[in-house]
């Protein structure tokens, strides 16, 4: 008899993943666990280039376990009614309630009622053979799979039909049950199996205590903010997978289903989540990227199992990174932790990273960087790289002058004092050449150019050299009057990704005028430092009512709805973590 759900975290959640856009998981694990009508379906996290020869081919590719059903005593599958748990999934049936857990990383745990009833699943592997407890299926070739399935209930009938030429296996289970009788399927890309039944009991506790330790781990925050917070705790831990290849570190994709990897700027703010609950996960975020970081100091765009990014052929051919936030990140995390010897290690490659930006890729010597590759920047689809690349846009230019500020606090805690001073100086001057290069006295905006020429389209991104606090008062003043103007990007949910009065604006368009909620904390971030503190909140309650609007975290929003675009990407990794660190500072405000 299992026992009932304890954990107050776990009962917030019940019902919060629905197995449609939201899967059963665990931390470090490549399994997903979805329902298609009355059965269950397994599909891995995992990208494998090499399968298909198809970057984003992943997404659609099939489940390695498909109509995983359980019948009766005739062999008739079951309808069940559903209820989730984060650690768990209770199947109810009219002949008993199927529970479904984590034995470990690659290892689900089905807990079987009472009596006659059976277990019926396809796999996708090409040798299958039964044995006395359930039996071993291998898929062979370049992506090799495993898979075995065993049980200690008394097995009736244990067949094996193949189909699809021998491609497609389908496996008919059927048992006597006895109290605390169970059925483990292992799933691996290992030779070795995990055919150990484990003591029903200690599965189960373990699987309950391992989710509500996580959660009770976090700050807690304003009961307005509950549901929603432990919500984007889950997705920061179930998002997690495991080292593997090159993905050298445990490490947070940005979406289990949408993104398989480890995108560069994504994982700066996943770590300011980590930070709130396990400091050596933050600094996993981090180190993870300059693990592979170049002889030149460039870091890849994203890290993958099979490998890196850092060149691409599409839309333009050119090397490939993501914004230069991470000396910025590092000092959040310092600001938490205070562990002056994350500092000491990360400093160093830091540097070369950011002389990489001024040695490749300031084209015209005027000391402001270009990006030369539209997914540089991050914003893929950006009405800003209409007219091709390079680049010399605000953001940037704002990231450079962070990234040398949190050098010159990063060199003053080291010690590094004549480091500290130029770095500082060099922030100074960033911003400075910005104002003196880029200002637009009569738009009172920052200027995006190409190859010289204004390119003529209004983004949030021409308001960034805000967020550095070095803005004298009058600029400072030009970009807010912008910002909190209702007709370009002072929208029921801030802030559109192309001013809502812009003939490129298109609210459901990745980058050409949905919301990202990284932009909005960057901006809040902005406000605080510019003197606009009032306005830094509101901009944040909107953010957090934004993100609450929806059961799921998404990875953009409709600016004018709050609605999610139907391409936008669910359980967005670095929306859940900005949902965190607001909720936390503005529980925090309310003390």
């Amino acid at each position: 008899m299992l026992t009932d759900v304890h954990s107050p975290y776990l009962t917030l959640l019940k019902n919060r993943i629905n197995l449609k856009q939201i899967p059963f998981s665990e931390r470090g694990s490549r399994l997903m666990v979805f329902r298609s009508e009355n059965s269950l379906l397994v599909k891995l996290a995992e990208r494998w280039f090499k399968l298909d020869q198809k970057l984003s081919s992943y997404r659609q590719r099939p489940p390695l376990i498909d109509r995983w059903q359980f019948t009766d005593r005739d062999d008739r599958p079951l309808p069940f009614e559903l209820i989730t748990y984060p650690h768990r999934l209770d199947c109810k049936t009219s002949i008993g309630t199927f529970t479904l857990t984590f034995v470990d990383v690659e290892t689900l745990l089905l807990v079987l009622p009472s009596g006659p009833c059976g277990v019926t699943f396809t796999a996708a592997m090409d040798q299958a053979q039964t044995d006395r407890r359930g039996g071993i299926l291998r898929l062979t070739g370049d992506i090799r799979r495993n898979v075995a399935y065993t049980t200690n209930a008394r097995i009736l009938r244990n067949e094996i039909e193949s189909s699809n030429g021998g491609l497609t296996q389908r496996i008919h289970l059927k048992v006597d049950a006895a109290a605390g009788s169970v059925f483990m399927l292992n799933l691996t890309p290992r030779l070795g199996f995990n055919r150990y039944l484990p003591v029903l009991e200690d599965v189960m506790d373990a699987a309950e205590r391992r989710w509500h330790n996580w959660f009770a781990a976090a700050p807690e925050v304003k009961n307005e903010y509950r549901a929603q917070y432990y919500y984007a705790w889950w997705i920061m831990r179930a998002g997690l997978i495991s080292t593997r290849f090159y993905t050298t570190r445990e490490a947070m994709t940005p979406s289990m289903i949408h993104y398989v990897g480890i995108w560069q700027w994504d994982a700066y703010f996943h770590a300011l989540a980590y930070r709130h609950i396990e400091p050596h996960l933050a600094h996993d975020q981090l180190r993870i990227l300059l693990d592979h970081q170049r002889a030149d100091g460039m870091i890849p765009d994203a890290v993958h199992d099979e490998g890196t990014v850092t060149r691409l052929n599409f839309p333009v051919e050119a090397d490939v990174t993501k914004p230069p936030l991470i000396a910025w990140a590092a000092w959040k995390l310092y600001e938490t932790d205070h562990d002056r010897e994350f500092l000491d290690e990360v400093y160093e490659p830091i540097v070369r990273w950011n002389n990489w930006w001024f040695e490749k890729n300031d084209l015209d010597g005027n000391g402001l960087c270009e990006y030369q590759h539209p997914f540089s920047s991050g914003l893929d689809d950006s009405p800003l790289w209409d007219d091709g690349v390079p680049v010399e846009s605000p953001d940037l230019n704002t990231y450079l002058c962070l990234q040398q500020e949190a050098l010159s606090k990063i060199a003053r805690v080291l010690g590094l004092e004549t480091d500290a001073e130029q770095w500082a100086h060099r922030a100074d001057e960033q911003a400075r050449r910005m104002i003196d290069l880029r200002w637009d006295a009569e738009a009172g905006l920052f200027a995006a150019v190409q190859r010289g020429l204004r390119i003529n389209v209004r983004t949030p991104f021409s308001l960034f050299p805000l967020i550095t606090g070095r803005m004298p008062p009058d600029i400072a003043a030009r970009l807010v009057s912008h910002l909190t103007d209702e007709r370009q990007f002072w929208t029921r949910y801030p802030i559109p990704t192309v001013a809502r009065d812009d003939p490129k604006y298109d609210p459901s368009q990745m980058w050409r005028g949905p919301a990202w909620v990284n932009v909005n904390y960057l901006l809040i971030e902005g406000l605080q430092r510019s003197g606009y503190p009032e306005l830094a909140r509101e901009l944040r309650q909107r953010t957090l009512d934004l993100i609450q609007g929806q059961d799921d975290i998404y990875e953009y929003y409709h600016p004018e709805t709050g609605e999610h675009p139907p391409k936008a990407a669910s359980t967005f990794g670095w929306s859940a973590a900005i949902f965190i660190d607001l909720a936390i500072q503005a529980s925090e405000d309310n003390k």
